[in-house]
């Protein structure tokens, strides 16, 4: 019995060494190695200060932006607060929102359907990604801005 028991504590310890130790930064360090930038967030500087990263959202407002997906995630494209909304399809505040989401972009592009991406939040809430769909939908406005001296349509 005591054997045993010298066992089990000597495995816990054992293992909580290793696995608790040892292997993360073992991975911690190849990551650095050889992804500095992917495990370091896909940071987006300019002029020496972070702006962004490549793989979260960011709220555009400005019409020379492509609109990124709304976000779910605390007060916007908060990373510390990455979830979905939990707002099942029959959600009447989803309901909501998503039509005075659509009626908005609307007065933006009357003539093209409304993609689902540009109402509607990604699992992460965090997104960055928008489908061909919804930058065909805002190309126009980026036209009239000047952002885009040509524009060409995909097939």
């Amino acid at each position: 019995m005591k054997k045993n028991l010298l066992t089990a504590i000597w495995m816990t310890i054992a293992t909580t060494i290793l696995l608790g130790i040892i292997y993360p930064l073992t991975v911690t360090a190849i990551a650095q190695m050889f992804f500095h930038d992917k495990a370091n967030g896909q940071l987006i500087e300019q002029d020496g200060q972070v702006i962004g990263s490549r793989i979260i959202g960011q709220p555009f407002s400005s019409a020379g932006y492509f609109h990124s997906r709304p976000s779910a995630a605390g007060t916007g494209y908060d990373a510390a607060n990455s979830s979905p909304s939990n707002l099942g399809p029959t959600n009447q505040k989803l309901i909501d929102r998503v039509k005075n989401d659509v009626a908005a972009l609307r007065v933006e592009n009357p003539s093209v359907p409304v993609p689902i991406d540009l109402v509607t939040s990604s699992g992460s809430g965090l997104d960055p990604d928008i489908s061909p769909a919804a930058a065909y939908f805002q190309a126009h406005g980026l036209f009239a801005s000047g952002t885009l001296a040509t524009y060409r349509c995909g097939s």
